[in-house]
C-alpha cells in the first residue's frame, strides 16, 4: 500500500508540474514535510541505509568527545641523522631497493651491446634518406 501511495503522489506532482522533474522533487518534500504517511512510504525501502548513517555519526562523534591521544610518542627504529636517507638515495638512482621489489635484488645496469649490434646501428645511423630536390 505504502508503495503505491507513494507513487500516486509522485504522479500527482509530476501531472502540477507539466512533467518537471525537479519542481516535482520541491513539491514532493514539502507534501512528505506535512505528511508522515508519504514520508514513511519514500524512506522506507533506505530506512536500513538511513539508520545505519545515524548510528554510525553518532558513533563517531562520541569518539571525537574523547580524542585518544598515546601516552608517549612512538620513537623511530633509526637514528635521527639517518632518517630519509633511503628515500633521497632512491631519488639519487644510487642503488636503493626500489618500491615493489623488495624481494628481489636491486636493479643491475643495462649490458654493454655487442659489437656487431653496435656496427648495425652506426650502419643505420650513416644512411641518410635523399635529399629531395625542389
Amino acid at each position: 500500500m505504502s508503495r503505491e501511495y507513494a507513487q500516486s503522489r509522485i504522479e500527482d506532482a509530476l501531472k502540477q508540474n507539466k512533467g518537471n522533474p525537479t519542481k516535482a522533487r520541491q513539491r514532493i518534500i514539502a507534501w512528505a514535510a506535512e505528511d508522515p504517511k508519504l514520508l514513511l512510504a519514500l524512506a522506507q525501502p533506505h530506512l536500513k541505509g538511513i539508520v545505519a548513517h545515524a548510528v554510525n555519526r553518532v558513533i563517531y562523534k562520541q569518539g571525537l568527545e574523547e580524542p585518544e591521544t598515546p601516552e608517549t610518542p612512538q620513537s623511530l627504529d633509526m637514528p635521527p641523522e639517518s632518517f630519509g636517507k633511503e628515500i633521497l638515495q632512491a631519488l639519487q638512482g644510487n642503488g636503493a631497493t626500489m618500491f615493489g621489489m623488495d624481494a628481489y635484488t636491486s636493479p643491475t645496469k643495462r649490458p654493454q651491446a655487442s659489437k656487431s649490434h653496435q656496427d648495425a646501428l652506426n650502419k643505420i645511423a650513416r644512411k641518410t634518406p635523399p635529399k629531395e630536390k625542389k
